[in-house]
């Protein structure tokens, strides 16, 4: 029996997981002991954890310990939202433990990852996935939480963490001075700008490309699947606009629009406030680094403090 070492450095990890030939044996040692098909393994190379297709149908994904708060999120989330999605998700076929590193075999869904298929798409087509995304993420947000919700820390204690980190954060990744001059105005009104207004809702945080299945029917592009559900908390909704407003929207009108639209928001629902709001939670959110990933040619040059870069990342 193939075993999985003791790895309790996050950075340890991130070597040892990068040559796949280490941990592939024991991941096809796993799947053989519950007589699962694994004649032609994929490992991939993205992600956080280590994942492995084992054929067409099925998805291995193992979780190192210290990272078991993950595998608990996705094994709920994946549990809550089954059956309650017009857009499909993995389902779990089982759950297991090797070496005190817990891991999902999970189905594998059909489509073209979004950050392979995205950038190739017409104009028109990104509207309109954009628009899709914006009703799954709203979708997501109408099932009640159920267990979702004891997932800790609770949104109140999660944001004053974040707030708390805030400044030292963006002072390390690199932002810009004229957007760290603007930082503690900012914070000083970021508790109320964060506080659930109405019942927390499901949010996994991780609305972005890699995550997104796409699909090509008869020449037009449609949302296929979501995946990915490690990083599910609970907590107010526009925190999960984040992601494709970084990464996808590019700071064009019409498809901030259709993001939007599909999320349940006019562009008069999309004021001053509501981007006075999102701006905090961008630089809040769990993954925050504009540097790495607000993608708008020029970003840094073309607005001169976080008004100006709010305006820049959601103009209607």
């Amino acid at each position: 029996m193939h075993s999985l070492p003791v790895l309790t450095n996050p950075e340890a990890f991130r070597s040892w997981r990068a040559d796949a030939s280490l941990w592939l044996p024991a991941a096809l040692d796993i799947a053989r002991s519950h007589g699962l098909p694994c004649t032609t393994p994929q490992p991939f190379t993205n992600g956080t954890n280590l994942v492995v297709g084992l054929d067409s149908r099925l998805i291995l994904k193992i979780f190192p310990p210290f990272l078991r708060s993950q595998f608990a999120s996705e094994r709920i989330a994946l549990a809550q939202l089954r059956g309650r999605l017009s857009i499909p998700i993995p389902e779990i076929v089982l759950e297991g433990e090797r070496d005190d590193w817990p891991y999902l075999v999970i189905t594998r869904l059909s489509g073209i990852p979004g950050n392979e298929s995205w950038p190739a798409l017409p104009e028109e087509q990104k509207e309109r996935v954009l628009a899709q995304i914006g009703a799954a993420i709203a979708e997501v947000q109408r099932v009640p939480c159920g267990e979702l919700s004891r997932i800790e820390p609770g949104w109140d204690r999660f944001m004053r963490g974040q707030i708390e980190g805030c400044r030292a954060r963006h002072r390390r990744l690199g932002l810009p001075r004229k957007f760290l001059d603007g930082l503690d105005d900012l914070l000083s009104d970021a508790e109320a700008l964060v506080v659930l207004e109405a019942p927390p809702v499901i949010l996994t945080g991780e609305y972005i490309p890699e995550n997104f299945l796409l699909s090509c029917e008869g020449g037009g592009w449609r949302l296929s699947g979501l995946i990915d559900f490690g990083d599910v908390m609970t907590g107010r909704g526009e925190y999960d606009l984040l992601g494709p407003s970084a990464f996808m929207t590019a700071g064009m009108p019409r498809r901030v629009r259709s993001l939007f639209a599909g999320f349940g928001y006019s562009s008069a629902d999309i004021d001053f406030a509501v981007k006075r709001r999102l701006m905090a939670l961008l630089l809040l959110h769990r993954a925050s680094d504009p540097n790495s990933h607000i993608c708008i040619e020029g970003w840094q040059r073309n607005a001169d403090d976080l008004y100006e870069l709010q305006e820049l990342l959601w103009p209607v």
